[in-house]
């Protein structure tokens, strides 16, 4: 075992989780390079002997490497951005004044995913700083600040780069594990396409007393419109939306189906009266296998406290695909904005939108070397046996490092699904710090190994 201070360590991610790296919104640009730098910083310190900030285009990245350049490389990834925190009245604390209550601390970004990243670079530290390095392969780092908004400039960064990156294997500290009560792997991740749409039915707000039950009500259109994504079985009715997708196999479903998952358990930990979806699926089925459309955000009219009787001329609503292997991000963009502009409803103009930043499916095969390795290295250090589970959430990373580097990615990371991130309220177990440094030094300490098993 190596010395970890704990204490330390939290004081570390206390003072990263306090910069609002809001990738999203521009008023936070400043501070997402104010994070590029406190990664920088914090690299440098580890013992990573090449380190710097490079421009993407749009927010920095961070790149680093250690070791003999003819060695085979490993490629250290995580991102330093964060999800905007509203609304904000939902926290119990200040979103960007981390603050410590039963052993776990609150703060956006502490599980997403800085708290991985603080128990990635401790580890790598104790690594580096050791009298001998226990290591036989050379180290790469890419840090990246725009995964939260889809990496719209990564696929730039890792061509322009190609060289830097080049790799056998790839680690994120990015992709959460399933749960807190025994120790888990993701082997999949689902892709991502987002969709804005507007909905126009006049020139103007108009009085709702002077012209209600007269004019189209731009508010009213967007909810038939939103209403009509979804057949009454719980499908998509996106025509053309399952035409790539293929079946679970009678194994994937047995696989699935021997896991410790209980879906009335699971209805208490989100807080829901039931479960919807897709039918003829199990809940962890459709959350894993399944693409799925959300609606992840509807505005319109008049919002603030009080009122204001406008029938509104404009409504708008963004729309969040995941996806499953073979589904093409810009194929399913095209069919939802067809699919969207051609349901207008009477007296309604509907405007649909691709959002930059879409992501590809991504699997790792289940027999992979390192992967048996972590899996190893999880059980000696959490204790139980380690679960191979899949991923509902999308790394953009994963795939694009596995088509331009032809390198495959371990997802590593001690964040756990139920610790609110992307809402309000998140946090990290503490306990998770000093765990998390210990199995990625044990990690490193024997890629080497491993990924000449996996070339063999």
């Amino acid at each position: 075992m190596i010395a970890l201070d704990a204490d330390a360590m939290a004081r570390e991610l206390a003072e990263f989780a306090a910069i609002p790296s809001v990738s999203a919104l521009p008023e936070h640009r400043a501070d997402v390079a104010r994070a590029a730098a406190w990664a920088a910083e914090r690299l440098a310190r580890a013992g990573v002997t090449e380190v710097e900030v490079v421009d993407t285009g749009g927010h920095p990245a961070v790149l680093g490497r250690w070791g003999p350049p003819d060695a085979p490389a490993v490629l250290i990834y995580g991102h330093y951005d964060v999800q905007p925190a509203d609304p904000l009245d939902a926290w119990e604390t200040p979103p960007f004044s981390p603050t410590v209550r039963d052993g776990r601390m609150y703060g956006r970004g502490t599980s997403d995913d800085k708290g991985p990243i603080v128990c990635a670079l401790a580890g790598i530290e104790a690594l580096l700083r050791g009298p001998r390095p226990p290591v036989d392969v050379q180290l790469k780092f890419l840090l990246e600040g725009e995964e939260e908004i889809g990496s719209p400039h990564l696929p730039a960064l890792v061509a322009r780069e190609r060289d830097r990156l080049a790799c056998a294997l790839a680690i994120s500290a990015d992709g959460g594990m399933w749960r807190a009560s025994e120790p888990s792997l993701n082997i999949s991740a689902k892709g991502l396409a987002n969709v804005e749409v507007e909905v126009v039915t006049a020139a103007a707000d108009l009085h709702s007393g002077r012209h209600g039950g007269a004019v189209p009500n731009a508010l009213h259109a967007l909810a038939e419109v939103v209403a009509g994504l979804h057949r009454p079985d719980g499908s998509v009715a996106v025509a053309g939306f399952y035409d790539r997708v293929r079946p679970p196999t009678e194994g994937q479903r047995r696989e699935l189906a021997a896991l410790p998952f209980s879906e009335a358990d699971y209805r208490a930990e989100v807080g829901v009266e039931a479960l919807v979806g897709e039918a003829g699926y199990t809940a962890l089925e459709r959350l894993w296998l399944r693409p799925t459309l959300d609606v992840v955000g509807m505005w319109g009219g008049f919002v603030q406290e009080g009122m204001k009787t406008v029938i509104p001329a404009r409504a708008h609503a963004k729309i969040s695909c995941r996806l499953v292997p073979d589904q093409e991000p810009e194929e399913i963009q095209r069919l939802l904005c067809a699919h969207l502009e051609g349901h207008s409803p009477r007296g309604a103009r509907v405007i649909a939108r691709p959002v930059p930043g879409t992501a590809r499916p991504y699997a790792l095969p289940a027999d992979y070397p390192p992967l048996a390795l972590a899996s190893q290295v999880l059980e000696r250090t959490l204790g139980g046996r380690t679960l191979l589970v899949r991923m509902g959430g999308t790394l953009p990373m994963a795939e694009l490092v596995q088509r331009e580097l032809g390198a495959r990615t371990l997802f590593f990371s001690f964040s756990v699904s139920d610790e609110r991130y992307h809402a309000p309220n998140e946090f990290f177990r503490l306990e998770r710090l000093a765990p998390g440094a210990q199995a990625w030094y044990d990690l490193l300490a024997g890629i080497g190994p491993a990924l000449a098993a996996a070339r063999a």
